[in-house]
This record gives structure tokens, sequence and C-alpha cells, in this order.
């Protein structure tokens, strides 16, 4: 089964309907469960990274409370979010997990370990940073910068969010998004609603100013992905994670932005289930 045409399935947590969909199931120990990005629903996944990953893994993507399909409101902190994304996971059944976070995600996913670190067994932090890391407090402004440039040319944002400015991005841009487009409005979701995303772009801020983190908390096993050249989050942040987190892995992909994981989809899903294999 493809990802374009799994259906959404939905749970009640905290008194929210929670909206999710899950691949591969029975085919890991453990479930994947994958955190996305700012103003994100799963809609915005590829599919083909998906596709691959479920080929052995089980994997879980969801929107958090006030996203997309899932009912509730939109926490205003990182911290916040963990605690949903965490309220959800146990909703779910799960005690232990695979983690991947992707940008916004990825933020997310360091804060769940900083609160319940034995629920996850490995993680992987793509297109991100830790808090108070380069230029994380700038999201908002670079968001905004890409926003509108793309909307003069009535494009989708994530053309110039994810991928590189040349001739060589455009074209990898429009092999994504293309895939993403292919989903069957009958299997699509719900958008991500405007108030929700101003409240995303205030809780990265807040978190780019916080204090910055030292990361010694995260003692898992950790795979760190990035591009070579990501505009939103520097690409220094993925060379600082990996510096102070013991034992990480790193992965830079070259002639890549912040989208580097779906550019490189192929790459990218062989890497990380050898990662999680080990």
């Amino acid at each position: 089964m493809s990802y374009i045409t799994t259906k959404t399935s939905y749970l009640s947590v905290n008194g929210d309907t929670i909206a999710y969909r899950e691949m591969g199931k029975g085919k890991s120990a453990l479930p994947l469960i994958l955190l996305t990005h700012l103003a994100a629903t799963m809609d915005n996944w590829d599919p083909k990274l998906l596709d691959l990953l479920a080929e052995k893994e089980h994997i879980i993507v969801l929107d958090l409370p006030g996203v997309g399909s899932s009912q509730g409101k939109v926490a205003g902190t990182i911290s916040g979010m963990a605690e949903q994304a965490l309220a959800i996971i146990r909703a779910l059944g799960y005690e232990k997990i695979n983690l991947l976070g992707l940008s916004m995600g990825g933020m997310i996913a360091q804060e769940i370990v900083r609160i319940d670190g034995k629920m996850v067994n490995r993680l992987i932090l793509a297109g991100t940073g830790p808090r108070g890391g380069k230029e994380v407090d700038k999201v908002t402004g670079k968001t905004f910068k890409f926003m509108a440039k793309a909307g003069l040319e009535r494009i989708d944002p994530k053309r110039y969010i994810f991928y590189n400015h040349d001739e060589k991005g455009r074209m990898e841009a429009e092999k994504v998004l293309g895939r993403m487009a292919m989903r069957p409005k009958d299997f699509a979701g719900k958008e991500m609603k405007l108030s929700g995303f101003l409240t995303q772009l205030k809780a990265i801020k807040r978190w780019g100013r916080g204090d910055s983190d030292s990361l010694s908390y995260i003692t898992q096993l950790t795979l760190i992905v990035n591009g070579d050249n990501d505009m939103q989050v520097p690409t220094e942040n993925s060379y600082d994670m990996h510096d102070k987190i013991a034992g990480s892995q790193l992965i830079i992909y070259p002639n890549a932005g912040h989208g580097s994981i779906f550019q490189h989809a192929d790459t990218f899903a062989s890497s990380l289930l050898a990662f999680l294999e080990v």
C-alpha cells in the first residue's frame, strides 16, 4: 500500500479527536513516529520516502492538536507540543518508540527526550537545530520572506524554504512537490489554519531565543541529517548537535537544503533503515 492512499485513523486524546496514519504495522518491534515541520500536516510527507520506510518499519505520522485534521489547540511552546505528542503516543498504546523529527518536528523531538527519555529508543533529527541554536529565532522572518518570493511566482513556498534557489533546486522541488500532490482528494486531510501557523512561528521564535542547550540529556543513539545548504535552519546547527550528542552519527547531503531527506529519499531511507537495525 502506498502512503498516498493510506487512510486516516482517529483516536481521542484528552477530549480531542486526533488524526494519524500508519503503515507497515507489525514489520518492526517498535514503531517509528514521525513529527513534521512548521505549517505542515500529514499530507506534507513525501510519499516516496514513507513507502520506502514502510517496507521494513511500522511508521506512524500524525497531526498534533490544532493541526490539519486534528481537533484542539496548537500549543504555544515547543515543550507544550512535546507534551501533546507524548499524550498521543501513549494513547496509541506505546511506551517505547523510535522517533524522527523534521525541522520543527526535530525541536519537538528533542523536548520529548528531555521530558521522557525512556520513551525514545533511537532518535533522528533532520533539518533542525537545538534550543538557542544559530538563527532558529529568525525562522519567522525567513519563512515570510520565502513565502513572499513564492507568492510572486504563484508557487508553493516549500520551493524556496526546502530547496536550493538555483535550477537544480527547482527541479528537485518539482519532483518532491509533485509526489505530494499525487494524494487523491478522498484521502487528503484538512489544511493548516492560519492561527495555528502563527502560533507555531511564535513557539519556534521563543525556543530559538532560549538558553543554548548542551543536549547532554540525549543519550540515545542519534542520527543527525541535513543538506549542506539549509537556509531555513542553518546546517551549522547539525554540526553543533553532532558535537554535543555523544556517539551521534551525522549525514550531510551535497547540493541540498532544508528538504534533504525528501530530495535524497532513496539514500536517506537506506541509511535510516540501517541505523534502526544496528
